[in-house]
């Protein structure tokens, strides 16, 4: 089993997000623990799980492109 784990600043640098950003909103709304990140040892420290992050951000812009929203609240699947 081989990741890669980084930081909230070691992924900031790759996603072009800030950490505070990362660490305050997208972690646990967007990044699932267990998935996207780890707490080793149940301590404070979290590490971000890069391919799983990659393979998200990947996904959600497939994703986004396939339909376009419209105000009533329904898509157009353009």
């Amino acid at each position: 089993m081989k990741q890669t784990l980084l930081t909230a600043k070691e992924l900031s640098a790759r996603i072009k997000f800030s950490a505070n950003y990362i660490n305050a909103e997208l972690r646990d709304s967007i990044f699932i623990e267990g998935k996207h990140y780890i707490r080793p040892f149940n301590g404070r420290k979290i590490l971000y799980i890069w391919e799983e992050v990659e393979a998200y951000l990947y996904e959600s812009a497939v994703r986004n492109a396939s339909y376009i929203p419209m105000a009533s609240g329904r898509v157009c699947h353009g």
